[in-house]
């Protein structure tokens, strides 16, 4: 399947505690919700949805705060952001769902399955924290570039003022030199200052040892759940990875007892870029071995 920088689906808007949350949809049969991170939105999937949504009915949400979706005055806390999901789910009633994330996606999908593990079939994540990390799991250009983030005042100028998040971190995590025409789409949801609050927040809400706030404490408990999750899980890597090494990769393997892990080659953090046909051949084999392309029955 070639990369596209284009994005061509129908907007969809639900309306949720008084804002509107936009979202696109592609297919029919069980619901794949595709969940993104920071600072990205649901242009993330545009090359991952269309092979998969021969099989399956995909449905990609943009965050609050993020994308399309509203901006409404709200803190953009871990917590926060999972209500929207929550009631997004809720507004959609969909049912039987595999969940399908990145970055902060991840964890908030991995945080819904163990709060209604009835309703999800399946999680698909990939470079993702569904535990608490700690300053050495990071690359050191990571590492170094979060600090700056993560420090009062100095983070604020580089992330709203600046927009470095934007610029940077994306094209940084990309293995491939991406070019103009998708950098634009990455930073067209973002053109002032304080619409890029959204970005600042969620570097501050990254679970490392050293700042345990709430955030931090939902994501330990999420850590020691995450053997009580008995759903099919898939585990997406790449080489070399932002996130999740081998190391990290294998500790998954002893807490998640349905896990299958699949390399798909070169990449850092937003793989989504650099192979996303290998990402939408792996959820599709991985879902058909395990039963989850069967159509829902109305």
């Amino acid at each position: 399947m070639p990369q596209s920088a284009r994005y061509p689906f129908r907007s969809h808007y639900a309306d949720l505690f008084g804002s509107k949350i936009h979202y696109i949809e592609e297919g029919s049969g069980r619901a794949f919700l595709f969940l993104h991170g920071n600072p990205t939105w649901s242009y993330l999937w545009r090359n991952v949805i269309p092979p998969v949504a021969e099989r399956g009915r995909c449905i990609a949400p943009d965050l609050i705060g993020f994308g399309r979706s509203d901006r409404p005055d709200i803190g953009y806390t871990f917590r926060e952001h999972y209500r929207y999901v929550e009631g997004f789910i809720e507004e959609l009633q969909l049912k039987d769902i595999v969940l399908v994330g990145h970055d902060w996606g991840g964890v908030l999908g991995f945080y819904y399955a163990l709060n209604y593990r009835g309703n999800v079939s399946g999680i698909a994540f990939m470079e993702s924290f569904p535990f608490t990390l700690e300053w050495r799991d990071f690359p050191p250009a990571f590492r170094r570039t979060l600090k700056l983030f993560r420090t009062p005042e100095l983070g604020k100028f580089l992330v709203m003022r600046m927009n470095l998040f934007v610029k940077r971190a994306i094209p940084a995590g990309v293995y491939r030199d991406l070019p103009k025409s998708v950098l634009r789409r990455y930073r067209e949801p973002f053109p002032t200052v304080k619409s890029r609050y959204p970005v600042y927040v969620f570097p501050n809400e990254l679970p490392i040892q050293g700042r345990v706030n709430d955030t931090y404490r939902e994501i330990k408990w999420m850590e020691k759940m995450l053997p009580d999750i008995t759903c099919p899980v898939l585990l997406l890597t790449c080489t070399p990875g932002g996130i999740i090494g081998k190391d990290r990769a294998g500790w998954l393997a002893e807490r998640i007892g349905d896990l299958t892990i699949e390399d798909i080659g070169d990449g850092i953090h937003y793989m989504q870029e650099d192979n996303p046909s290998g990402i939408a051949d792996a959820i599709i084999n991985w879902a058909k071995k395990k039963n989850l392309l069967q159509a829902i029955a109305k």
